[in-house]
């Protein structure tokens, strides 16, 4: 197995300027709005958007069911990049990159799990859910008439 088999990509472009994008990220109350996948909520218990900072939360699933989820936010650069490290399994580090563009953003996915094994484990959930995610954040910023 190759490091394409521990990564999952994907990408959009948002009519959404990278500042926009970015504090949909920074800002609790928005980032606890869209993320996860659909009919996920979340429940914040530490957010310390900083580099080195703590970030864990709750997901509720529409099955009732709780997962929590422990991060590091180990590298921001405002509107262009944010590393996320999932520190409790599965294990994996979310890269988001942010590029301007004239009529918005456009912004890679990429989330490289610890081993090829994991990753092949969840990718029949983490992909769709990613694409939910994304989906999610258009939706947040678009009722925040954000631009």
């Amino acid at each position: 197995m190759s490091a394409e088999d521990k990564t999952m990509r994907t990408s959009r472009i948002l009519l959404f300027s990278p500042t926009a994008v970015y504090a949909a990220f920074s800002s609790p109350e928005l980032l606890a709005q869209w993320w996860g996948p659909e009919d996920f909520s979340n429940t914040f218990e530490v957010f310390e958007f900083k580099a080195g900072g703590q970030w864990k939360f709750v997901m509720h699933g529409p099955d009732g069911k709780s997962y929590p989820n422990e991060s590091v936010f180990a590298q921001l650069e405002p509107g262009s990049k944010i590393v996320i490290e999932h520190v409790c399994a599965p294990l994996f580090t979310l890269t988001v990159k942010l590029d301007a563009l004239a009529n918005g953003t456009h912004l890679s996915w990429e989330q490289v799990f610890v081993d090829e094994v994991t990753a092949q484990a969840v990718r029949h959930i983490v992909e769709p859910a990613n694409e939910q995610n994304l989906d999610r954040l258009t939706r947040v910023l678009t009722r925040a008439k954000v631009s």
